[in-house]
C-alpha cells in the first residue's frame, strides 16, 4: 500500500523551461565570453553547488577568476539573472501541480521531496508556494548528497517515517533517480508531462520505457 509520494523537482513539479529561460549560453552571453569557455569552468563546480560546498555566489567569483575575468559586477549581474529565472520558474507553477498536491494530502498520502540543487535553488524552493506541501524535504544542497545515491532516499524514507516498498517515486529520470528509486525498493514512475519543453542540450532525460509514465500530473494518482 503506498503511504508516501516522494517527488522530484523540477521537470515533475515545476519546469526550468517555463518562462524565462537562463542557461549557460544565456550566462555565458552576459559575461560576454563564448559559451564554450564558460561551459568548461561551470562544469567543473557541478559538485561543489550541489553537495552544499559552494554557493553560486562563491561558483561564480571560481568561474570567473579562472577565466582571469572576475568583477564583482560580473558575478552579481548571473546571481541576479539566476534569481530572476528561479522566481519566474516557480511563478510558472502549474495549476495542475497544486491540484495533484491537494489530492495527496486529502487522501492522506505523505509528500516528500528529493532535489538535487544548488544554493539559490534550494532557496528558491522553501520560497515556492509549493514547499508546505511537503511532509520531508530531502535537498542535495543541505545534505551533502545527490541523486542517485541511495543514502539520499533512505533519509526521505526515514523522514517520512515509512517503508521504502510503501513509497511512490515521481520523477523525470535525470541523475539516474527512476534506477536509484527503484533500486531502494520504491514503485518509480516517469513523470513526462513537461518534456515538450526540454530542447538539446539541456534534456535531462529521455523516455525509459521500463518505467510506467505519468502523462499528466493527476496521471500519478493511478499509481497509489
Amino acid at each position: 500500500m503506498i503511504k508516501a509520494v516522494i517527488f522530484d523537482m523540477f521537470e515533475t513539479l515545476v519546469s526550468i523551461f517555463s518562462g524565462k529561460s537562463y542557461f549557460s549560453e544565456h550566462m555565458a552571453a552576459d559575461l560576454n565570453i563564448s559559451v564554450e569557455d564558460f561551459r568548461t569552468v561551470w562544469h567543473t563546480t557541478e559538485q561543489s553547488r550541489s553537495l552544499g560546498q559552494n554557493t553560486i555566489p562563491e561558483v561564480m567569483k571560481i568561474c570567473l577568476e579562472t577565466l582571469g575575468l572576475y568583477s564583482e559586477e560580473k558575478a552579481q549581474l548571473v546571481v541576479n539573472h539566476r534569481k530572476e529565472h528561479l522566481e519566474d520558474v516557480f511563478a510558472h507553477t502549474p495549476k495542475e501541480t497544486i491540484e495533484l498536491l491537494q489530492a495527496l494530502k486529502t487522501q492522506g498520502i505523505k509528500i516528500g521531496l528529493i532535489s538535487n540543487c544548488y544554493s539559490d535553488e534550494a532557496q528558491a524552493i522553501k520560497e515556492s508556494v509549493l514547499y508546505p506541501f511537503f511532509d520531508a524535504t530531502v535537498l542535495s544542497y543541505e545534505q551533502g548528497i545527490t541523486k542517485p545515491d541511495p543514502e539520499i532516499f533512505r533519509r526521505a524514507v526515514e523522514m517520512l517515517g515509512v517503508s521504502a516498498d510503501e513509497c511512490l517515486y515521481v520523477g523525470d529520470g535525470g541523475s539516474k533517480e527512476l534506477y536509484a528509486a527503484r533500486d531502494a525498493g520504491m514503485k518509480a514512475v516517469q513523470a513526462l508531462y513537461f518534456a515538450h519543453l526540454a530542447y538539446e542540450p539541456h534534456i535531462p532525460c529521455g523516455r525509459l520505457n521500463e518505467f510506467e509514465p505519468a502523462y499528466t500530473q493527476m496521471d500519478v494518482l493511478k499509481y497509489l
